[in-house]
């Protein structure tokens, strides 16, 4: 087993298909072939599912790839501080649900460090895959909250992943919105007042979708709701349809702009009250390297001084 092949095998897995992992990696597709046939032959596996619409892994290719990747990322430590005179470009990746102060924090952070000596990546993307991406050790920290509707449910799966998560900040509910909206100038707004309008939500895996979603309340039932899969879109959304979403209410005008308000959201006796707990998970027993902990010290310098 060499590293090339794990390095094959990864780029599978992330590709899903071998022609598309071939382009990526710049190997031909019967080297690339080949190299993975002799992996598995020597392991005594199967680490790929081979179909007509691409490749899947076996349940013992998961376990392969999780650790595959674990291996790699300590040759990579070690290439950084050994290899080509200590030169080699370090790597750091977040995933993260779509928060702004997510993403603000880490231009903080790069901003603080020579972008010349790292490969960066910030992955706003789907609940479910900012623990897959984590769990597998795509990203060093994810980013994402807990409710008394989802926590169990997130909460084992974290475990059943060997995650661990660190609060960052409680917060209750507000709808953003337009700042042009109907509602904008009210101090504040329940279900009833927003039942006119489209409520906008970030689109997420159907199982166990309620579990999963972005916005907080997402049992409650909304008679019109529209889905969708990027930021920039559910802003536009806000302003040409006059949609809402239900958010903590921790927005940066500095990446947003200053054309949204976020209301505090009434729920009878619930007003007011911390609805949601935002924080970051990473693999235990694995500490943070020292970009990631600067990531974690500039989300919680932004939310200490943060004012909604």
């Amino acid at each position: 087993m060499t590293i090339q092949q794990l390095k094959y095998a990864q780029g599978i897995s992330e590709a899903k298909s071998f022609n598309k992992a071939a382009e990526n990696l710049y190997v031909s597709q019967p080297s690339l072939t080949a190299a993975i046939h002799d992996l598995e032959a020597e392991l005594g596996i199967t680490i790929f599912n081979r179909t007509s619409r691409g490749v899947t892994l076996t349940s013992e290719g998961q376990d392969f790839i999780l650790n595959a990747r674990e291996l790699l990322r300590h040759w990579e430590n070690v290439l950084e501080k050994y290899g080509d005179d200590g030169k080699r470009k370090k790597k750091f990746a977040v995933s993260t649900q779509h928060y702004t102060f997510a993403i603000k924090s880490f231009v903080e952070m790069a901003k603080k460090i020579n972008t010349d000596e790292y490969e960066l990546a910030a992955r706003e993307t789907k609940t479910r895959d900012v623990i897959e991406d984590v769990a597998s050790m795509k990203s060093e920290l994810g980013v994402l909250y807990l409710s008394d509707f989802n926590r169990k449910v997130i909460t084992n799966l974290l475990e059943s992943k060997e995650l661990e998560f660190n609060k960052l900040i409680d917060c209750g509910a507000y709808v953003y919105m337009w700042k042009k909206h109907p509602l904008a100038k009210k101090e504040r707004i329940t279900f009833e007042e927003l039942e006119p309008y489209p409520c906008l939500s970030f689109e997420q895996d159907e199982a166990g979708e309620f579990y999963f979603a972005e916005e907080i309340f997402s049992e409650r039932k909304h008679r019109r709701v529209i889905k969708v899969n990027d930021r920039g879109t559910i802003l536009n959304m806000m302003v040409g349809l006059n949609g809402y979403t239900l958010c903590c209410g921790i927005i940066s005008e500095e990446l947003n702009g200053s054309d949204y308000v976020a209301v505090p959201f009434c729920d009878g006796a619930k007003e007011n009250s911390p609805a949601m707990q935002i924080g970051w998970i990473k693999k235990k027993n694995l500490s943070l390297s020292a970009i990631g902990q600067c990531y974690v010290d500039e989300m919680k310098k932004y939310l200490a001084s943060y004012k909604i």
